[in-house]
């Protein structure tokens, strides 16, 4: 592996999100959020687990930081959880989140690592949803841009890289077509109307941010999966076709250009969708395009061809046990089948570091945009040995091939200015609990909370981090 390829100041970073780390989820003047009232609702998460705890970070960000510092990381992207700095999602605000985050911002800041502030990764305050449902509403697109104001106003003065909203595509899927996110539908009417209140709040408060003239760099953050023809055979590549727009196009093309593509609005037409789009919004859509593409990269997908009678949402797996996920797709569209030449996590997510280069080298074809990958990371089971050591030779593999890709993209033509690693300490995982782990920091935690201790171990893919840090600022900076 070599970092020659890599551009000077490149960010080399790791992430996180709130909900997923902080805990103190009723502390110092936070409100409820959907995911604080979702995880009650049993069967919803592995063995209940919650992010009442977490890792705790709200009140070790401090040791956090220090790791992070030792390790040489230049940039973390962590979130701002909404119900710590307006309560009631409009209003007051409330001046113990401000601090807190503030007080973050400074620790990395100290620290020469560049905060790169996530301003929606899913914990929408439950007062909202109560209130008017949340997306479903074109009231949100007002309150999220008055939430946003708030942050630049706060924090415009140190953060130089904003994310308005995190994985877009995923929250909607998830929440209101596949039942597995609040809240918890299975309307795809519902989802393309939800979606468009939130290009809107997207755009908005891009169109905000430039108003407000703050010092820095924003855009969304998409997760995408690559799509490849299971062959070459016309009626699958044709289905991959549909995939792509479906599921890619349909949000990257609006981030970008501000438009929908016109196959996709055509299909959704004969389904008897019809999205809201009311005068004034392809206007507000087309003036924010936006500074970067933030990518989520961990696999891509392989279609066919998919009949009328054939497959709809299949079983995602969320235990960990290898080979439980199905087919999943929409009939006479796409479906997702299984990669022959691919390997699998024991979740059933493809190990495919090409499929990065690819998703870089499409997104540069296509829109011409600086790219940040955002997240990407191998979530596994990792085992703490007696001497406090964690060995995870298959992650250090699995980012070194896929740091390769960056750079071969890089190398090609394209303008990527970050790389942040999903996660820096292991964490919780929305769906999945404690046991699946991706951090280059171990925490001695399982499902129970009353049994957690906490501590921070460093794991092996710590070290090769730290060094490939080392090594960039030998060569290159």
């Amino acid at each position: 592996m070599t970092v020659k390829n890599f551009p000077k100041g490149f960010l080399w970073g790791s992430a996180s999100a709130a909900y997923q780390v902080e805990g103190a989820w009723d502390k110092d003047g936070k409100s409820e959020s959907i995911w604080d009232r979702y995880v009650r609702i049993p069967g919803t998460t592995f063995k209940g687990t919650n992010g009442n705890l977490a890792v705790d970070h709200y009140h070790r960000y401090k040791e956090d930081v220090a790791l992070m510092a030792e390790q040489g990381l230049k940039a973390y992207r962590f979130s701002i959880a909404w119900t710590r700095i307006l309560p009631q999602g409009r209003g007051e605000v409330n001046q113990a989140g401000i601090q807190f985050y503030s007080d973050l911002i400074d620790e990395l800041l100290a620290h020469d690592i560049e905060p790169v502030v996530t301003i929606y990764h899913w914990d929408l305050p439950q007062v909202l949803q109560e209130e008017y449902g949340g997306w479903e509403s074109r009231q949100i697109v007002d309150d999220f841009v008055n939430y946003s104001a708030v942050l630049f106003e706060a924090f415009g003065d140190r953060v130089k890289y904003w994310v308005t909203l995190n994985e877009q595509n995923i929250f909607m899927t998830l929440g209101y077509v596949q039942e597995l996110h609040p809240p918890k539908v299975h309307s795809y009417q519902r989802m393309y109307n939800a979606n468009h209140n939130a290009n809107l709040a997207n755009a908005l408060t891009i169109k905000k941010f430039r108003e407000m003239k703050v010092p820095g760099q924003i855009g969304p953050s998409f997760a995408y999966n690559p799509a490849y023809s299971i062959d070459s055979k016309p009626e699958n590549v044709i289905a991959t076709e549909n995939y792509e727009a479906f599921n890619s196009s349909w949000w990257m093309d609006m981030y970008i250009n501000g438009k929908y593509p016109k196959t996709v609005l055509k299909a959704l037409e004969g389904m008897d969708i019809h999205i809201d789009i009311q005068e004034g919004d392809d206007e507000i859509l087309a003036d924010a395009r936006p500074d970067f593409l933030g990518i989520n990269y961990y696999q891509t997908n392989t279609v066919a061809y998919n009949p009328v009678d054939g497959v709809s949402v299949g079983k995602m797996n969320t235990t960990g046990e290898k080979g439980s996920s199905e087919e999943s797709g929409m009939p006479g569209l796409f479906k997702r089948v299984q990669n022959p030449f691919v390997e699998r996590t024991n979740w059933d997510w493809e190990i495919d570091p090409q499929g990065l280069k690819l998703g870089i080298k499409r997104i540069t074809n296509r829109y011409d945009i600086p790219i940040m990958i955002t997240e990407n990371g191998l979530g596994e089971y990792d085992k703490l040995t007696e001497d406090k050591e964690i060995h995870d030779d298959y992650r250090i593999k699995y980012i070194s091939d896929h740091v390769d890709a960056i750079g071969e993209a890089i190398q090609e033509g394209s303008d990527v200015i970050g790389y942040c690693t999903w996660s820096y300490t292991d964490l919780l995982s929305w769906l999945n609990g404690y046991q699946k782990r991706y951090g280059f920091v171990y925490v001695d935690r399982e499902e129970d909370d009353a049994t957690a201790k906490l501590t921070r171990y460093k794991k092996d893919s710590y070290y090769w981090y730290k060094n490939l840090i080392e090594q960039f600022n030998k060569e290159v900076n």
